[in-house]
């Protein structure tokens, strides 16, 4: 790697450890947006999608870090750990101390394993991202290792490694499973970053995350009147299909035009995205709209106060 594209290790403060990231710095001398990009569940810093996120940075000349984050979650260490929490901070930090950044412009994206890290840093840690995007995301650790358990796929192993015990059974189990799964603190996020979950309709029949998984994440961040209701996401899960009432009437958009949009809908801060697809990550997609978001966009703090405090206390109950 060249002087702007290398491996780095920089100081998680998570436990004073040095931790490797892959970094790119953007072309221009002035500040530019930094992007944080996470990698799936079953990789580390090395995986492949890292060539398609450094594409489109070197494109828009943007900063890129790509964290190990404690490599594959296969381990207590990794998988939305408190370690895994404060090493993507620390990454962000270090980025920021080395690159030239735009401060306005921080964003962080990630689907699959990447996803599910994307959307629990938005909810642990919302003040510090202009903009997500989570793509095919798990936002339910226990309700995911019960799909993947009934439909023979191995990823239920791989969450008893990481909760140290099935969490459908064991308490202790299911509580780490709780601690690691996004819903448990997205509702706090709402309105204080602009989140952009997608994924394919036949994820969870031809790839491994059903859409219910992304529904639900939504469903915490949108405005009540905006929720799917129960029935509507059990019927799109099911059958692979989206309802004549929801469909997306819109124009397709070119980045993702081998994946037709077949419902979206956008809820004060919150945008959702069904298309055309499985288990896919559109890096292309992501930071085109990462590249619109602002600070500025936010909506009132005042409506994102009730709207925080509205799911607080439905999860309470």
């Amino acid at each position: 790697m060249d002087d702007k594209q290398f491996e780095i290790f920089y100081r998680s403060s998570a436990d004073d450890s040095m931790q490797p990231a892959l970094l790119q710095k953007a072309r221009s001398s002035e500040p530019r947006p930094l992007l944080v990009a996470l990698h799936t569940w079953s990789n580390d810093h090395f995986s492949c999608s890292w060539e398609t996120y450094r594409a489109c940075c070197e494109e828009l000349d943007w900063h890129l870090i790509y964290p190990a984050f404690r490599g594959p979650n296969t381990r207590p260490e990794a998988c939305g750990s408190d370690l895994v929490v404060k090493d993507i901070v620390s990454a962000q930090e270090y980025a920021q101390s080395v690159c030239n950044v735009d401060e306005k412009l921080i964003y962080l994206a990630g689907g699959s394993g990447g996803g599910h890290a994307a959307l629990l840093l938005a909810g642990r840690h919302p003040e510090l991202w202009t903009a997500v995007s989570a793509w095919c995301p798990i936002s339910d650790i226990a309700a995911w290792h019960k799909e993947c358990e009934s439909h023979c796929r191995n990823y239920h192993d791989h969450i008893e490694l990481v909760c140290q015990g099935d969490p459908q059974t064991n308490e202790a189990a299911r509580t780490e499973a709780i601690k690691r799964s996004p819903i448990t603190y997205l509702a706090s996020a709402a309105g204080k970053t602009v989140i952009d979950i997608s994924t394919g309709i036949h994820d969870g029949h031809t790839g491994s995350v059903p859409v219910s998984q992304s529904f639900r994440a939504y469903n915490l961040l949108c405005l009540p009147s905006d929720r799917f209701t129960d029935d509507e996401i059990a019927f799109m899960t099911a059958n692979e299909e989206i309802p004549e009432h929801l469909k997306y009437t819109g124009a397709n958009e070119e980045t993702f035009a081998e994946k037709p949009i077949l419902l979206r809908r956008t809820s004060g801060a919150v945008r959702i995205t069904i298309f055309e697809g499985g288990h896919n990550i559109l890096a292309g997609a992501a930071c085109a709209w990462l590249a619109n978001q602002q600070k500025a966009m936010i909506p009132d703090w005042q409506l994102c106060r009730s709207i925080t405090i509205d799911r607080a206390e439905e999860l309470a109950h």
